[in-house]
């Protein structure tokens, strides 16, 4: 039930210890409150397991592992709700829904157009079914208009630009933002992913927004080999990716952080643990 005081998109969180109440109101803005890291996912396990998943499929119905780190982040967050809070208007908010974002470049090329896909999951969604879901929205994005780049096409021919900026921040802060702007906006979401390693990129920083309610940022890097040495000193090549993360400091704390990124490595690392719902708890 909806309270004096919460967004449409989140509920705000009135148990809060003094410091997560003050951290808002001394560092107002998302960008200065960015927390940096990078882990190492071994990939063996990863491969193994889409390559047998996939013998049986074709086409857009083969999975990845952009879509196992998808559904792995999304399990992380669901099962550890603090990842899902954001700071907006100096006040933390649990959010309403579980969502991702990446963006879709239509053609590789120069001057390809680029387009916003977003995913909305729901506690009981699996590996299966979120690749479904992901598979969707590429094909749609790369067929068609996003709502949101409709919006932006809309706003562009309107005049008095500064004015209109003025009141879309204002609006922003408070949630009162129209839905058909940001209907697939990436930074209304719970994560945005950028999958650097399918143009051969490795990972970079990248920073948060002071739009939108976005508090976590993934980047993907290309996979690499590198050298494994067990006690005896025996040395292995082993294959990895590199995941880099950018997360909102104020919503939790680096306790919280830890616990949750090591669920994601382990999420990616034994993909099978995807094929339960998003709310099934993961043993340690």
């Amino acid at each position: 039930m909806r309270r004096w005081g919460d967004r449409r998109d989140g509920k705000l969180i009135r148990d809060i210890d003094s410091m997560h109440y003050i951290m808002p109101l001394m560092y107002p803005n998302r960008c200065d409150n960015e927390a940096y890291m990078t882990i190492n996912v071994e990939l063996d396990k990863t491969e193994q397991f889409l390559k047998e998943a996939n013998a049986t499929r074709d086409g857009k119905d083969r999975l990845t592992i952009f879509q196992v780190v998808i559904a792995a982040a999304l399990k992380t967050v669901q099962l550890r709700p603090q990842m899902n809070r954001f700071i907006a208007h100096n006040s933390i908010y649990q959010r309403n829904n579980l969502t991702a974002a990446f963006t879709v470049k239509k053609e590789f090329a120069d001057d390809g157009e680029e387009t916003l896909a977003r995913v909305v999951a729901d506690e009981n969604d699996t590996l299966d079914s979120l690749a479904g879901k992901i598979s969707d929205q590429i094909e749609f994005c790369k067929s068609g208009t996003d709502q949101s780049t409709e919006s932006m096409n809309f706003i562009m021919k309107l005049p008095f630009k500064r004015f209109i900026g003025a009141v879309a921040r204002w609006a922003d802060r408070r949630g009162l933002m129209p839905k058909s702007v940001i209907a697939t906006d990436p930074y209304q979401c719970s994560i945005v992913l950028s999958n650097l390693g399918s143009i051969g990129m490795n990972i970079g920083y990248h920073h948060l927004m002071n739009w939108g309610t976005n508090s976590i940022f993934i980047i993907i890097g290309k996979k690499h080999r590198k050298a494994v040495y067990d006690a005896a000193g025996n040395q292995t090549m082993k294959r990895y990716i590199q995941i880099s993360l950018t997360i909102d400091e104020r919503i939790a704390d680096g306790y919280y952080y830890s616990k949750s990124i090591r669920l994601l490595k382990k999420l990616i690392e034994n993909p099978e643990l995807l094929q339960t719902p998003l709310n099934e708890e993961v043993l340690p």
